[in-house]
C-alpha cells in the first residue's frame, strides 16, 4: 500500500509517495492526481524537504525504498555520498563504481531517479562544469544548487 501527499515548494507540486516504512518517490506535478492520504513517512518528508528550501536542512533522514535495476541503485547510493553544495562529474561517479567508461550509464541512471533532491542528482554535471541532464531543467537544477552554495544550512 502506498500513501501520497503533496508540498508546495519553490519548485513547484511535488508529489510525495511513501510506502508504510519508506520515501518511495517525489515527482513534479503540475496538480494533484490523487487524494491525498498521508503517513509518517509523508509527513516527515514534507518537513525536512520545507527545511531544505528554508535553508535549514543539508541532510535528509528519511528512510528511502529505491526501487530499480542493481546498475541504477548503485549509482543513486553513489549520489548520496556527494556532499550538500559539491558537486561531482558523470564521470566521477563512474569513477567512483569502479568503471570509468561507464559515463553515459550514469547519466541514464541519473536520469531515472526517483527521489530527486532527496538522492542529489542535480549535484552530478558534466566534466567540462556545465549544469547537463537534470530532468526536471536546467533552471530547477541552478535553483537547487544555488540554495546549497549560497545558504550552509545546519
Amino acid at each position: 500500500m502506498y500513501y501520497y501527499d503533496f508540498l508546495e515548494s519553490p519548485l513547484g507540486l511535488v508529489k510525495i509517495t511513501a510506502s508504510e516504512s519508506a520515501l518511495v518517490s517525489l515527482s513534479l506535478i503540475t496538480q494533484a492526481d490523487i487524494i491525498a492520504t498521508p503517513n509518517i513517512i509523508t509527513d516527515l518528508c514534507k518537513t525536512q524537504l520545507n527545511e531544505y528550501f528554508m535553508n535549514q536542512r543539508r541532510e535528509f533522514t528519511l528512510p528511502l525504498e529505491l526501487n530499480g535495476t542493481k546498475f541504477q541503485k548503485s549509482v543513486w547510493n553513489e549520489l548520496l555520498k556527494i556532499p550538500y553544495g559539491k558537486t561531482a562529474s558523470y564521470k566521477d561517479v563512474a569513477v567512483s563504481l569502479g568503471n570509468p567508461n561507464a559515463s553515459r550509464a550514469v547519466g541514464g541512471a541519473v536520469n531515472k531517479n526517483p527521489l530527486f533532491i532527496v538522492v542529489p542528482c542535480h549535484r552530478v554535471i558534466g566534466s567540462n562544469g556545465a549544469l547537463v541532464g537534470f530532468a526536471l531543467g536546467i533552471d530547477k537544477k541552478t535553483y537547487l544548487l544555488d540554495i546549497e552554495k549560497n545558504h550552509p544550512g545546519k
